[in-house]
């Protein structure tokens, strides 16, 4: 694709690896077909195409980014879908990144959005305050209704009842079963110990049942993806900067083998610390030793033996793979295989590409096209005849549950089959 920076412009790094990426578009529209957002709403403009249009057109003239220009960008899921799908390996994650970030910065919207965001920034990455505004949310639930759009969207998602705190939310060394083979830390993250506590504690009991010393760091918090997804760039690096202290700690004392991560949204963001910290060189060299490091947990224990299963085989299971997992880490086939390994009989679901509509704070702020998309996909995974769910993302695992399907961590399951407890809701 065309474009025409001026040299002024091509002088900002982000601006001219924004025009990098952009040039490498070949128009060949492969990514309308399997980007959620077209599907639903057969507009060029909800496309990925149509999208780097509007991006190229917004960075080129600068300014004040037009309102359609906007509002196209912010009904992107970050699915990324379409880079599975580029023949031209366009790196539309970097560019939407960088056009939320001059959306951010240069466009003033509405004051309900405005506020509404500054509160999902606040609120989300911090586990007190996320756990104490689901406690009210949940006394105002059963009057979501009369509350309008979003609000309406958010107060239905609150759990009707919280889990109490589990034992891994707070920092620890988790001692091997045996000799210690190899020693990991375990990104707790914010919202994941809230709402699902067992997954952490489900991966700790299996790392440690193969040899595996597991150890939460200190003043490790949230990934800093939420605030990145909304533009909130300097917020994010913060995030990604404590980590990156916390994780260095624990490598320069006892030593790492691996940064375990159990959300793959958290995941994604992790693996990309050097680029988000790019302006900033010694920073960048300091993300890239973390993010050599980074996997998923599914990664790590698919290069460890597996363990012998004491469960009755055969039990039906939907894999629900995460976008953050399949698309923006290419972890296809290695959680499907530990299921089956552990005498599960694992289901793809149809569709299995297409986006749940959970993405984050999509649901929040989009929520009748994150709707549309639930509905799509709980229909898919009621074909497949399973009435529980698997997934490696902490955001669908809630999304999708309820109603006739149970949705649990691959962990959760893995750690069931050689000898934990059984998963909730199983």
């Amino acid at each position: 694709m065309q474009t025409d920076f001026t040299p002024e412009q091509l002088a900002d790094p982000a601006t001219a690896a924004a025009n990098g990426i952009i040039r490498n578009c070949v128009h060949c529209g492969f990514c309308t077909a399997t980007c959620p957002t077209y599907l639903l709403q057969g507009d060029e403009l909800d496309s990925p195409r149509g999208r780097i249009y509007l991006i190229k057109d917004m960075l080129e003239k600068g300014g004040t980014p037009a309102t359609a220009a906007v509002t196209h960008v912010d009904r992107c899921l970050s699915c990324l879908s379409c880079m599975t799908t580029c023949p031209s390996d366009v790196n539309y994650m970097h560019l939407v990144d960088t056009a939320r970030a001059h959306i951010e910065a240069k466009f003033r919207r509405p004051w309900p959005d405005r506020a509404l965001r500054k509160m999902l920034s606040m609120v989300l990455p911090r586990r007190g305050l996320f756990r104490l505004s689901l406690r009210l949310s949940g006394l105002v639930r059963p009057f979501a209704g009369l509350f309008p759009g979003r609000l309406k969207a958010m107060l239905a998602m609150a759990p009707g009842a919280l889990p109490v705190a589990g034992w891994a939310e707070n920092p620890g060394v988790f001692a091997a079963s045996g000799p210690r083979l190899k020693r990991v830390a375990l990104h707790a993250g914010c919202v994941q110990p809230v709402l699902r506590p067992s997954v952490d504690e489900a991966t700790i009991r299996l790392l440690n049942r193969q040899g595996v010393e597991v150890v939460i760091a200190p003043a490790q918090g949230c990934c800093g993806a939420l605030d990145h997804h909304m533009g909130k760039t300097g917020k994010a690096a913060a995030f990604a900067k404590a980590n990156i202290l916390a994780w260095e700690h624990e490598i320069d004392g006892a030593g790492l083998d691996a940064i375990i991560i159990t959300a793959s949204g958290c995941g994604t963001v992790i693996k990309d610390y050097a680029h988000l910290l790019a302006s900033e060189p010694a920073w960048e060299a300091r993300a890239r030793r973390i993010c050599v490091l980074a996997v998923d947990v599914s990664e790590f224990l698919a290069g460890l033996p597996p363990l012998p299963s004491v469960i009755a085989p055969g039990l039906a299971i939907a894999y629900h793979s995460a976008c953050s997992l399949q698309h923006g880490q290419s972890i296809r086939t290695q959680p499907k295989q530990l299921l089956q390994q552990a005498g599960f009989a694992v289901r793809d679901v149809p569709e299995g590409h297409i986006c749940c509509g959970s993405a984050g704070t999509y649901s929040i702020l989009q929520p009748d096209l994150s709707q549309r998309l639930k509905a799509r996909k709980l229909g898919n995974i009621a074909r497949t005849g399973a009435a529980i769910v698997a997934s490696g993302n902490i955001g669908c695992m809630t999304y999708l549950a309820g109603g006739a399907i149970t949705t649990v961590h691959t962990a959760e399951l893995l750690d069931w089959a050689s000898g934990g407890p059984r998963p909730p809701g199983i």
